[in-house]
């Protein structure tokens, strides 16, 4: 194979006995019996243990060398004992006898992250240390999973008649929802370049240009806060752009290519095919959120109705005021009033002052179900009744109660919905469920500033086109979809807006003047100008969809060299000072926050 090796650390067979190999790796792991050394040697491949005996002249210097410590190793393929066969190890049949050894790189530090064992370890160490950790088989496995993935999303989408495009990383700022990361410029000084959030005008523009079906995995760049599933500074995503598509046209090309990707990398889940479509609306009253996890059957229900004018003052008058409701949450198997108070106390602990709940049982008089709870009394036998018959439970069952503006409790109760599901075993945990949320608001009112403002990408098409724009903006809906994906938005993407006095309109509805529109966006607004299809994609998140092949869900679990939670590189020791020297040449002054500086 290579003056290092003939073979790789997990080739080796039993077919092999006899022969006189050469391999090189890691020392993974060591074992001392009856003065005989068993070493474990690692590399990308796999492993394959070694034996050495004291009378071999590379007893001695084989045993001091520490873990991690890199080898090469000549010797001979003997079959092991039957009692001693490794049927976890794909060179568990064999071992390597040692003939002599070199020593490549020896470790001379003690190792501040163990690679054995993979115990947990401070984060922060982890990342200063990442070369190390990434040596770890689970760390190691997801990154060749996450390029496996990679690889076949491009197959697949070659297959669907793609082509891949690259598009520029230095480019003009745009609002697609985050804080730009600006580049100042040397030959145009005071002037500044932003890092793409996402190619999303490159990729419009080339549509224009008359290319029809185009892809990339495209690094994106947002200076976000972090979160578990999204990375402060920058990812990838599978950019995808069609032109003469409608909504339908890009769900039925997606569509194959994600869930063939979650079936060639689910190691055996369940992957649903047929994708139901909910509505935006739907898909908040339903499950509190626009992300759904459709493994959890629970759906919540508006039973406002039920409560007004009842003997339940809090919802009674709750319900008086304009733009309140009540939502059921359903509880199958959640009849009892332990279960009940353990979930009120849940809805404290998120900051609410509970959730009213009842639960249905058979009465100790023989006449059939009836309903308990503080709720229940206070309601009455036929209200309680004519809410079961909505939510259709039965003996054993409970429901809870969430009131006030949907946008108060809504989130919580989502994520009330999901502890329901976990605790009570109906979530379906080997799944990969499906849904497109649709029909998303085109627009949104700040509470605070009374502003309109987009609710999502700004470059899709209204429904209704620009008569939609004529009335009340709330009211107006765009051709945006998200695919989610057990409880992650995985997708997100939309029909353009591919007419100039479209997307003037638009924009001004949210507040930018045409000479702002022309300022920022006038290369595509332009190329509009020229002859543009109708054309529409999406992008899919790659780290999102490894975390959940790999079933992690932290995001810095998939990525090769992520930043920390403070969008550090600990190991490189980025973001750092420029020099005195740089900034003369960008003709920059470096202004200190002292309160941050002390902080």
């Amino acid at each position: 194979m290579s003056a290092f090796r003939t073979h790789t650390c997990g080739a080796l067979r039993a077919e092999h006995v006899g022969q006189t190999v050469k391999i090189a790796g890691w020392i993974h792991r060591r074992r001392d019996h009856g003065g005989v050394a068993f070493i474990d040697l690692r590399d990308h491949y796999g492993i394959t243990q070694i034996v050495c005996g004291p009378t071999n002249p590379s007893f001695d210097r084989l045993t001091r060398l520490r873990a991690e410590s890199v080898i090469g190793v000549e010797g001979e393929v003997i079959a092991r004992d039957p009692a001693t066969i490794n049927p976890e190890l794909a060179t568990g049949e064999i071992e390597l006898r040692v003939i002599s050894i070199e020593v490549h790189s020896e470790v001379t530090n003690e190792l501040p992250v163990p690679v054995f064992g993979e115990p947990d370890y401070p984060e922060d160490i982890r990342m200063r240390y990442r070369f190390l950790d990434l040596r770890r088989e689970t760390l190691h496995n997801t990154i060749m999973l996450r390029s496996k993935m990679v690889n076949s999303f491009r197959r697949r989408m070659m297959e669907q008649g793609f082509t891949e495009f690259t598009t520029p990383i230095l480019t003009a700022s745009s609002p697609e929802g985050a804080r730009d990361f600006l580049v100042p410029s040397r030959l145009n000084p005071g002037k500044f370049y932003a890092l793409p959030q996402a190619p999303q005008q490159f990729k419009q523009l080339i549509m224009v240009a008359g290319f029809d079906r185009y892809f990339q995995i495209a690094p994106c760049f947002r200076d976000e806060d972090p979160r578990a599933d999204r990375s402060p500074t920058d990812f990838y995503q599978l950019d995808v752009e069609m032109s003469f598509v409608t909504q339908d046209d890009v769900f039925n090309t997606m569509e194959p290519v994600i869930a063939g990707v979650f079936e060639e990398f689910g190691q055996g889940k369940k992957v649903d095919r047929n994708w139901t479509r909910i509505s935006y609306k739907d898909s908040a009253l339903w499950y509190g959120t626009d992300k759904p996890d459709l493994r959890n059957p629970i759906k919540m229900a508006l039973v406002s109705e039920h409560f007004k004018g009842s003997g339940f003052a809090i919802f009674a008058n709750l319900l008086e005021q304009p733009g309140t409701e009540v939502r059921a949450i359903p509880a199958p198997g959640g009849g009892s009033r332990k279960f009940c108070d353990r979930m009120n106390a849940f809805a404290q602990k998120e900051g609410l002052p509970g959730m009213g709940y009842i639960f249905w049982r058979q009465a100790e008089d023989g006449s059939g179900l009836e309903a308990a709870g503080p709720l229940a009394k206070n309601i009455g036998p036929e209200r309680t009744e004519a809410i079961r018959q909505q939510l259709g439970l039965q003996s054993g069952d409970a429901a809870f109660f969430l009131g006030g503006k949907p946008q108060a409790f809504e989130r919580i109760a989502g994520k009330a919905r999901m502890v329901i599901g976990d605790e009570l075993g109906l979530t379906e945990k080997d799944r990969f469920a499906f849904a497109w949320i649709v029909d998303f608001p085109m627009y949104e009112r700040d509470e605070e500033t009374g502003k309109i403002d987009f609710s999502h990408n700004p470059f899709s098409m209204p429904q209704g086109g620009l008569e939609a724009l004529q009335g009340d903006p709330l009211s107006v809906y765009a051709y945006q979809y998200d695919l989610a994906c057990n409880g992650y938005e995985l997708v997100s993407g939309g029909i353009r807006n591919h007419k100039p006095e479209i997307m003037f309109k638009a924009f001004e509805l949210a507040g930018y003047p045409a000479s702002e529109v022309e300022a920022r966006f006038g290369g595509m607004v332009n190329a509009f100008r020229y002859g543009a299809p109708p054309h529409g994609g999406c992008a899919a998140g790659i780290e999102r969809m490894v975390m959940l092949l790999a079933g992690t869900a932290n995001i810095r679990d998939v990525i090769m060299f992520p930043m920390n939670q403070n969008a550090q590189d600990l190991m490189m020791g980025a973001p750092s000072l420029p020099t005195p020297q740089q900034l003369r040449e960008l003709g920059l002054r470096v202004v200190h926050d002292d309160k941050k500086a002390n902080s």
